[in-house]
């Protein structure tokens, strides 16, 4: 009875700090059980892949306690960092597909890479690639490829090992509205399924639509953690971790009248804002400047990283899967 109430994942006070006094999550506890999907969402910078990059070890907790399974990760041996990867699949932001290499052959080549052999391989590849709906694009290199068909290849390459916990790191921040829905399905999908799935992203209006708990970080804090996507409206979510633009305007008449403003979202109680009655007149209209912003994401990534996180795979390892493979190059034009 204690092991099935027990959680999944858990963080226990959790601090991650970095050189020069830079915080990354302070006091953090969250427990997620077996089965969940959570949404992480939060502005850049407020330790949304910290959290995720705590699981995979390639960020160290300062303080607290982090747990998979029971198993605590802060005692866990450098050595058994990519043996604690491959028990789960980790969906990076930039695919990272072998450009020169067909669809099929990414997804075997990290099969080979990870011991899997050469009949299990024939067998699964065809499996996988339904799975995520890229089956008929199997012999395609990369850059034939959309935007969305590139990330349903990294997710199948995420599928080899059938993990029970599957991570998302903005798997939809190079895609466009409707390939963004169709990933989420995806991962829908495979959470019906009984996978852990676990995405940290910005698309808000999607991750509404998808209905799943949401847990939205500020300032390496958390926030807010709703069960479901109801309870926050999409305007307050995205009041929490989209910066405004300030625009001044100035009104030669101080009497101001109420006027609705459409929600972005049908069902929303409209927003009461105030505007002149008479003539506006604006003065100045600034479009906010763009700033360099380095978030603590990036800087963990140089700092505590002792083992990359994508490609989990060793390049020896994928060259030596390589050789062991009979790769037909396409036939140039003469």
């Amino acid at each position: 009875m204690t092991e099935a109430l027990s959680p999944y994942i858990e963080y226990k006070d959790v601090q991650v700090e970095y050189p020069g006094y830079v915080t990354g999550l302070s006091d953090v506890s969250l427990r997620i059980q077996k089965g969940d999907f959570v949404f992480f969402v939060g502005k850049t910078g407020a330790g949304k892949s910290t959290l995720i990059k705590l699981l995979t070890r390639e960020v160290r907790h300062t303080k607290g306690i982090v747990t998979l399974q029971g198993k605590d990760l802060g005692r866990l041996r450098s050595r058994d960092i990519p043996i604690l990867r491959r028990e789960m699949g980790i969906v990076p932001q930039d695919f990272a597909l072998l450009p020169r290499k067909r669809v099929w052959e990414n997804v075997a080549y990290a099969m080979r890479a990870v011991g899997h052999t050469r009949s299990a391989v024939r067998r699964k590849v065809p499996e996988i690639l339904d799975q995520v709906n890229i089956g008929h694009r199997a012999d395609a290199y990369p850059h034939q490829l959309s935007g969305g068909e590139q990330q349903r290849v990294a997710i199948a390459r995420a599928l080899i090992n059938n993990p029970p916990l599957l991570i998302a790191d903005e798997p939809t921040g190079n895609l466009d509205p409707d390939h963004s829905w169709e990933i989420m399905e995806l991962l829908k999908a495979l959470n019906l399924k009984g996978t852990t799935v676990l995405v940290a992203s910005h698309d808000i209006m999607v991750i509404h639509r998808v209905g799943r708990r949401i847990v939205t970080l500020d300032g390496g804090r958390i926030s807010h953690d709703t069960e479901t996507s109801e309870t926050l409206s999409p305007v307050e979510h995205s009041a929490a971790f989209v910066p405004q633009s300030p625009i001044e305007v100035r009104s030669s008449v101080e009497t101001r009248a109420p006027v609705e403003e459409q929600s972005p979202v049908d069902g929303d109680v409209p927003v009461a804002i105030e505007v002149p009655v008479a003539h506006l007149e604006p003065t100045a209209v600034t479009a906010p400047e763009e700033v360099e912003t380095v978030s603590d994401e990036v800087q963990t990534h140089e700092i505590s990283a002792p083992v990359p996180i994508q490609p989990t795979l060793e390049l020896s390892e994928i060259l030596e899967a390589a050789s062991e493979l009979t790769v037909e190059e396409p036939k140039q034009d003469v």
